[in-house]
């Protein structure tokens, strides 16, 4: 800055005294002005050509103010250089590493266009980079499951996932997730699962074919132990308690293996084997009678129902009925004579709900978490005294899974518990004919 003020200081002394000596001091003073804006105009014309197209121009070699731009652009490109080679260098590694990860990894920008996709992608999906690149994965997998769930993904948490056979290999059972991140992009997850999937099926299959194996013997069983039973005068009077002991625990087995054989058919089935439209109030009143008489005795259970008589869902029947007396034989079975139960069907805003409400001992919450897992029990021989196998709740999860509904429990010690089935609002269908009184 100081060598252009002293530069123009000299170019305006200069024509001032030529001015003076010729008599023509404006003039010269004009004519020096202008000359020198001439030149720094050459001289910052320079420069930007200089910035436009660096290989081609020289570097300007003008002290003053032009130098120091020249100076201070080469110093920022200098670094501006450093830092893209070092973000260069981390994005190398990063690809390196996802690229190395068993999983498929595809990046999703908007429109779900493929903006990344590692290797495996190609192998599970078959996304190829970078021939795929900008495409938009709809027009690449033609797998309506999958699609549906990429469409649905923004409303899910990143825990929600899908299992389906892998679209570029049959032979592959994929787990899918996609998680949101950054400015409108996804990360899509695509995770081999072929051999946990496998085992499961093996698990499945062997708990299948042992239940029916078990199933003929213990029928024999049983008819021996009923007949005995019945022949007052061929056995001793001595083998009577002996034998109605053999026969509840045959009838315990006996439901069990009707448990088992259930468990087995619903994880073999990702969906409902039917959709039919369902007259849920009906079941639901049908359930409440047989739970009344469960609860016979001297000081019977406090019964009550609300239940909306237009609310029919889609689905199928079987298992809906499954699910339903489960919970309610349950809050009979595990709450005190004479105690209060609720049975609720009802919807709102969110979908359908069925809650059964008891004021039974209450649950820890220590214990909730684990609730569906198959024989788990809060305090097993109570559990066994009331006939439970604990397989009842694993059999509603799987029932309400293959709903597309979730079981969510409240339960506090000494107030009892609420078990409560949400079901979205697109399976709620209307009455085929004139709503039930109930």
């Amino acid at each position: 800055m100081k060598e252009d003020l002293w530069r123009l200081l000299a170019v305006m002394s200069g024509s001032f005294i030529i001015g003076l000596l010729t008599g023509q001091i404006l003039l010269c003073l004009l004519t020096g002005l202008s000359g020198y804006v001439y030149w720094q105009y050459r001289a910052f014309k320079q420069l930007l050509l200089w910035l436009q197209k660096r290989s081609q121009h020289e570097t300007p070699e003008h002290s003053g103010l032009v130098d120091q731009i020249a100076r201070e652009f080469d110093y920022r490109r200098s670094r501006h250089n450093k830092r893209k080679k070092k973000l260069s260098n981390y994005l190398k590694r990063f690809q390196k590493a996802v690229a190395a990860l068993p999983d498929a990894i595809v990046v999703l920008g908007e429109n779900d266009k493929i903006e990344w996709a590692n290797e495996k992608a190609r192998k599970y999906i078959g996304v190829r980079w970078p021939q795929d690149s900008e495409q938009r994965i709809s027009n690449l997998i033609r797998y309506p499951e999958l699609l549906s769930f990429l469409e649905d993904a923004s409303k899910h948490s990143p825990e929600k996932h899908i299992e389906i056979v892998a679209p570029a290999d049959a032979e592959l059972q994929l787990e899918i997730r996609v998680s949101p991140y950054g400015n409108n992009q996804r990360l899509l997850v695509a995770r081999n699962i072929t051999k946990l999937h496998r085992i499961n099926q093996m698990r499945t299959d062997f708990i299948a074919n042992a239940s029916h194996e078990l199933r003929t013997p213990l029928t024999v069983i049983s008819g021996y132990l009923e007949a005995f039973s019945d022949d007052d005068n061929g056995s001793p009077t001595v083998w009577q308690d002996q034998i109605s002991r053999m026969r509840r625990q045959a009838d315990r087995m006996r439901t069990m293996i009707e448990s088992l054989l259930k468990l087995a058919s619903l994880e073999s089935e990702q969906k409902p084997s039917s959709e039919k439209r369902i007259n849920v109030p009906d079941i639901i009143t049908s359930i409440c009678q047989e739970a009344i008489q469960l609860s016979g005795g001297l000081n019977p259970h406090k019964i009550t129902f609300d239940i909306d008589p237009e609310l029919w869902l889609k689905g199928d029947e079987k298992d809906l009925h499954s699910a339903f007396s489960n919970l309610v034989f349950n809050a009979v079975k595990y709450s005190p004579k004479g105690s209060d139960i609720q049975i609720d069907w009802y919807q709102d805003n969110n979908g359908a709900h069925f809650a059964a409400t008891d004021s039974g001992e209450g649950i820890a919450p220590e214990h909730i978490s684990r609730l569906t897992e198959r024989f788990y029990r809060v305090d097993p021989g109570r559990s066994r005294d009331k006939g439970g196998t604990g397989l009842g709740l694993a059999i509603v999860k799987h029932v309400l899974v293959k709903h597309r509904a979730t079981l969510e429990i409240e339960s506090a010690i000494g107030r009892g518990s609420t078990f409560r089935c949400d079901f979205p609002v697109d399976l709620i269908v209307q009455p085929d004919s004139i709503p039930l009184s109930i």
